[in-house]
């Protein structure tokens, strides 16, 4: 095993992995498929907190298609970054091709140690700390983590939408370096809320992780970014080797990225749907007890039988063992999926469509 040196942040471990229980995604409709084989077609996937107006991205140059990937290219992409996400240099930003890339990547980084991830939370954090050898252990808030060598924060908190300070982030990312510790703060879906990124407060012993396919719409794309202080950033990219990303999703990246105008619209119109959904699942009965404006986290007399109701009508929304009592809806697109979720959510589950906002709006 390499030697970690004292206070450095990363030293590659060469420890044997820890192989952690597979974990349940949203997104996986041919699970939701296997579940309702009988239900209609075109599913309707809530199960993710993907933005479901995609940003207008333009027609790459087919050259783009046949060709390695340009340094020009990921230089122009990860300063569009740094403006987008308030980094001061562009040497702090890593593109990746998706945020999980990076969620897998930072672990195998660290020698083996201890890990707190703040939760509950997006599982996948908890298992590529496992799976890299790590301890891990959940802990319910940052004054739990402080003893961590390591602490994984998600922020805005998914699934509950639970948003940490900036100052209380900072200060434990400063305790964590000060013993050559990591703090990673998760910003998957900081983009359309008013939460304060940290993106412009980058200290030692801290990355942020920002999503570009859940804010654009653009899961398919792959692109994800890590923000770190130069010597940690250089680590990370590094560990992704050459071309990690292609040049399509460097092109329509920067593009999107230096689109302010259309992310202030996007917020503003995902908070306005935010608000509609949250009135629709009351009508349901259901209380709403956290989220985004991209997911809602609402806690629902009978679940199961909501869940079930639901596929039946070939809309997948994401359920949590260890807490039946939730679902986590998604936005719908369009007018044509709200009118079916709304029917669905009627107490009867019979109302007609073309009634009422819900059924009638864009």
């Amino acid at each position: 095993m390499s030697e970690r040196k004292p206070g450095h942040l990363f030293g590659i471990s060469e420890a044997a992995p820890v192989q952690a229980a597979p974990v349940a995604h949203g997104g996986d409709l041919d699970a939701a498929r296997a579940l309702f084989p009988d239900a209609p077609e075109p599913w309707i996937d809530l199960s993710t907190g993907i933005n479901p107006v995609p940003y207008p991205w333009p027609a790459p140059d087919a050259s783009l298609w046949q060709r390695l990937p340009a340094s020009a290219d990921e230089r122009a992409l990860r300063a569009a970054a740094a403006a987008a996400y308030g980094v001061a240099d562009p040497a702090r930003v890593v593109a990746a091709p998706g945020t999980q890339i990076l969620i897998e990547t930072l672990p195998r980084l660290v020698a083996p140690t201890d890990v707190a991830v703040v939760g509950p939370t997006y599982a996948e954090h908890a298992a590529a700390w496992a799976r890299g050898g790590h301890a891990v252990h959940a802990v319910a808030g940052l004054a739990e983590a402080a003893g961590a060598r390591v602490a994984v924060v998600v922020n805005p908190n998914n699934p509950d939408g639970r948003v940490h300070a900036a100052g209380d982030l900072l200060a434990l990312a400063r305790e964590n370096a000060g013993r050559g510790g990591l703090l990673v703060v998760d910003e998957a879906f900081c983009d359309l809320e008013p939460a304060e990124s940290l993106g412009g407060h980058l200290v030692p012993g801290l990355v942020v992780l920002r999503s570009f396919g859940k804010t654009y719409g653009l899961a398919g794309l792959r692109l994800g970014f890590a923000l770190a202080l130069p010597e940690a950033a250089r680590a990370i990219a590094a560990a992704l080797g050459p071309w990690a990303v292609s040049g399509p999703a460097l092109t329509i990246g920067r593009a999107a990225l230096a689109d302010r105008d259309w992310r202030v619209r996007a917020a503003a119109e995902r908070a306005a749907d935010a608000g509609r959904l949250d009135r629709m699942l009351a009508r349901a009965g259901c209380a709403v007890v956290g989220g985004t404006s991209l997911f809602r986290l609402a806690r629902c007399p009978d679940a199961a039988a909501l869940f079930r109701r639901l596929g039946e009508a070939g809309i997948f929304v994401r359920r949590f063992a260890e807490r039946p009592d939730l679902l986590r809806f998604g936005l719908p697109a369009g007018k044509d999926q709200w009118c079916r979720l709304s029917r669905i959510l009627k107490p009867d589950g019979s109302a007609p469509l073309g009634q009422g906002e819900d059924e009638g709006g864009a």
